[in-house]
């Protein structure tokens, strides 16, 4: 993936950047602005006229010695200062309150979890962490088995980190949410989500990104069975004939 597509990634990603992202555009096109008119107002050099940014009292001294129109750069530039003034402090703003909200500490968490699993091998995918995903995922870490949550609600997704796990947040049906989760290094990818299509679909985007993947896919009945085989899936389970048989061996 090309390096915009990348941080256009990032900034989706980061709530706190997306925040940023307007003050410090509106502060940057402000010098910006500042620097071309200085210099197309007396004639500097764009160098120059970024250093009066710097320090105003350079326009003073500039004007002593050369002609032009004085008034008007000293006005242009209290207009000036003054909106990287306002732009500053919504910087500065912005940055306090997600600090006291919690948001900026939530981030380095993100960050860790997401450098964490870019670092995974040999790890479990379990896609949809309700009653089915949540008992896969209890089990494997019982086995000391790296896993991996992709969870697209909020709810469930929030749970798998109170549960200590890595997750991503996400559609599991999407190549960029499996690719957040490392599809290409796992060892195996579940298919948890309580809706046949949707897992058969996971297999099918996971079979193209990581041919060698193991498949497991939850299914609904025998017809889902057969699709799900038809879209790669190694192996199928039906909740319902396994709870089936389990009651019938301990009769």
């Amino acid at each position: 993936m090309n390096g915009p597509s990348i941080g256009i990634r990032t900034i989706a990603h980061r709530p706190l950047l997306r925040r940023l992202l307007r003050p410090v555009a509106v502060f940057a096109l402000i010098v910006l602005a500042g620097a071309a008119g200085f210099s197309t107002l007396s004639g500097i050099h764009i160098v120059e006229a970024l250093f009066w940014l710097l320090d105003p009292t350079s326009i003073e001294l500039h004007f002593q010695n050369h002609d032009g129109p004085a008034m008007v750069v000293k006005a242009y530039a209290i207009v000036i200062l003054s909106g990287l003034v306002v732009a500053g402090l919504w910087i500065g703003e912005t940055l306090l309150s997600a600090a006291f909200g919690g948001q900026i500490q939530n981030e380095f968490k993100q960050m860790h979890i997401e450098q964490t699993i870019s670092e995974l091998e040999e790890h479990v995918i379990v896609c949809g962490y309700g009653t089915f995903g949540q008992t896969i995922a209890a089990r494997l870490c019982e086995k000391d088995c790296p896993v991996v949550v992709v969870e697209q609600q909020e709810a469930q997704y929030q749970q798998a980190l109170d549960d200590g796990l890595l997750a991503v947040r996400g559609d599991a049906r999407d190549e960029e949410a499996l690719s957040d989760a490392s599809v290409k290094r796992a060892f195996t990818i579940v298919g948890a989500i309580d809706d046949a299509n949707a897992n058969i679909q996971i297999a099918i985007t996971a079979s193209q990104l990581a041919p060698t993947v193991t498949l497991v896919v939850r299914a609904g009945d025998r017809r889902d069975e057969v699709l799900a085989r038809r879209a790669g899936a190694d192996e199928v389970i039906i909740p319902e004939v396994v709870s089936g048989e389990q009651v019938c061996t301990n009769l």
